[in-house]
């Protein structure tokens, strides 16, 4: 069964960003399993699922309406990976690549919700 969301570069990157958060949030504190490691995973893991769940659903509407969602996840992210940073949790360096690559993520999403309300109108 062949997916549209698969071939959305968005996906891809998005998916990439939950690899990476994955990798980052592994050496964090155990007392954290629960709290920012969880909130971080599961919050990149929603950019990715939002995306490829809206573009399965039927309409533009519903997909622009998912891809609010994902946005939303993604300024989730940022900010539990600040706190994470300011916690001494994760390394500067690592926090300035994980914001450069949702902020990359961010404006895709935009230009995708522009593109869907142009089509839809």
């Amino acid at each position: 069964m062949e997916h549209g969301y698969r071939n959305l570069e968005v996906w891809q990157f998005s998916r990439e960003l939950a690899n990476l958060v994955y990798d980052l949030t592994t050496n964090f504190p155990k007392e954290e399993i629960y709290g920012l490691t969880n909130q971080m995973r599961r919050s990149a893991v929603s950019v990715a699922s939002n995306i490829a769940e809206g573009n399965e659903r039927h309409g533009k509407k519903e997909f622009i309406h998912f891809i609010g969602i994902a946005r939303g996840s993604l300024a989730e992210l940022e900010t539990q990976a600040i706190i994470a940073n300011d916690r001494n949790f994760m390394e500067r360096d690592n926090l300035g690549n994980l914001l450069e690559l949702t902020s990359k993520i961010a404006k895709m999403l935009w230009g995708l919700r522009k593109s869907l309300e142009r089509d839809n109108q």
